[in-house]
């Protein structure tokens, strides 16, 4: 294929993954990064193909979004798919926080998990004809709660809501939006918790006794912004090794 995508995040972990397989498929990949410069250069560099850019972007500043997306759509001449991966966690637990903590973790995660992709997602249509693809990086966290830190699964939970919204306002223009709900995934984000016992505990959630690879989120994700993926939109992919099932 030849299209242009824009991929959040994609300085580490899934997003460089997803950034990977759609080099590999022969898009033109925009590699968005918020502070990690050197590791977004690094991805660049290792992408297959050529036509690629790096672009950069703090997802919680709207204007810096819109100028973001418009400089990807400007190198790559279109934005055909957007991958809204980019996210923070911070972990907030209401009997350990102080109030002022507490606000502010919420502040900064809706900021850059929901309202973030919101605004790249309007940014990015205006861009986008009919065939375009919007995949929305979900969690098992918003369908499972989160004690530790509330603020990430309600902002992921919403995120969901936002793809079945989108998914319905945009059907009729032929573009589609689906959304990835993974569980626990070998990246840096995820390495405190993958580490020591937590790991044997965390792997054996699942049934297959192990987390995810980046690589293979990345793949779920590639499916979903083929033109065979278009009747799937609205549809939330859960990607947890059935290490959390729902009805």
């Amino acid at each position: 294929m030849n299209r242009s995508v824009l991929v959040t995040g994609a300085s580490r972990g899934i997003g460089a993954a997803t950034a990977h397989a759609f080099a590999a498929a022969g898009d033109r990949v925009a590699v968005h990064y918020s502070a990690s410069p050197d590791a977004a250069a690094q991805v660049l560099k290792e992408l297959p193909g050529s036509g690629h850019t790096m672009v950069q972007a703090d997802l919680s500043d709207p204007a810096a979004v819109e100028t973001m997306v418009n400089d990807a759509a400007r190198a790559l001449g279109s934005i055909d798919v957007l991958v809204n991966n980019a996210g923070v966690y911070h972990p907030h637990h209401i009997r350990k926080t102080t109030y002022a903590e507490w606000q502010q973790a919420w502040a900064d995660t809706l900021a850059v998990n929901l309202v973030g992709p919101a605004n790249a997602t309007w940014c990015a249509v205006q861009h986008m004809t009919r065939g375009g693809r919007i995949i929305n990086v979900s969690s098992r966290g918003a369908f499972r709660g989160e004690p530790n830190q509330p603020a990430y699964g309600a902002s992921k939970a919403a995120l969901v809501s936002f793809t079945q919204s989108l998914a319905r306002a945009l059907g009729p223009e032929g573009i589609a939006v689906t959304a990835i709900a993974p569980g626990w995934t070998v990246t840096d984000m995820a390495a405190p918790n993958l580490s020591g016992p937590g790991y044997d505990r965390r792997r054996l959630e699942s049934p297959l006794e192990r987390v995810a690879t980046p690589s293979e989120v990345a793949t779920a994700i590639l499916y979903l912004a083929s033109p065979e993926a278009e009747f799937a939109t609205g549809t939330i992919l859960d990607f947890n090794g059935a290490s959390h099932l729902r009805m």
